[in-house]
């Protein structure tokens, strides 16, 4: 295709992911009460539990125009949760035509494991919240008030949650290098010890929250990825050595058949 083409087609993919982000934000704005509520059940469970007054902890909206302006940050971003299937296979669809067609039916599996994975860690960032929210208020001194900003808060939640989806895409992307022959699956088995090291650094930087627990929990379930695409690359690894020319298997020092 012409570059002009490659534009035009590249222009359409992000017209189409735009639209569907639009549509699922208007559902978002509809259902705002809803999403308000259970993100901000942490605080009310911890304030239930801890026998504190709804006053003393409850969120703050600072000035006339908070509320409105919380209300349309989170109805974006539960429309860019719900239309993330869409824009994932915009981004998909851009480029399997350049694919041959071995190329794609591996592409075909990695979007479809590329949008479970993500709704599964933003669903797991969201089962962790409230022990996040409960630690942190934890430190709130006794008969002190704790009235976070709204709009601090969600932007911590919404992060979090987000930093979960996208961090258990690692085993995509490690299994992606694998397939184009970038990264040996043998080569995660023996590097295991320092790539562990390296999640843990990686979580202790995008979670938002500083508590250890936190960081712990973003990490256990990356580490059984590593190791489940460790095993997958282990498997091409295999296939690759059955399919290779009988050339490639001779010693340096040998005079191959070729």
């Amino acid at each position: 295709m012409p570059l002009i083409e490659h534009l035009i087609e590249f222009r359409n993919r992000v017209v189409k992911s735009a639209l569907a982000m639009v549509v699922f934000s208007i559902v978002g704005w509809f259902t705002f009460d809803f999403v308000y509520a259970h993100l901000t059940a942490p605080i009310t469970e911890v304030a239930r539990e801890r026998g504190y007054d709804a006053d003393k902890v409850a969120l703050n909206f600072a000035g006339l125009t908070a509320a409105f302006s919380t209300r349309i940050n989170l109805a974006l971003w539960t429309g860019l949760i719900l239309s993330s299937p869409v824009w994932l296979y915009q981004a998909w669809a851009y480029i399997v035509p350049a694919l041959t067609k071995r190329e794609k039916k591996i592409s075909l599996a990695f979007i479809g494991a590329t949008i479970p994975l993500f709704l599964i860690g933003c669903g797991f960032g969201y089962w962790i919240l409230p022990k996040a929210v409960n630690i942190l208020l934890g430190f709130t001194p006794p008969n002190a008030y704790n009235l976070p900003e709204a709009a601090l808060y969600f932007r911590f939640v919404t992060r979090m949650i987000l930093a979960f989806g996208i961090t258990w895409l690692l085993p995509v992307a490690l299994v992606g290098l694998i397939a184009v022959g970038a990264l040996p699956g043998r080569s995660l088995m023996r590097q295991w010890r320092p790539a562990m090291v390296v999640i843990f650094i990686v979580c202790a930087i995008v979670t938002p929250t500083p508590d250890a627990v936190t960081m712990f929990f973003m990490a256990a379930p990356l580490i059984v990825l590593y190791f489940v695409a460790a095993l997958i690359g282990l498997r091409f690894d295999k296939r690759r050595a059955a399919n290779a020319p009988d050339w490639t298997k001779v010693s340096d020092d040998q005079a191959s058949p070729l």
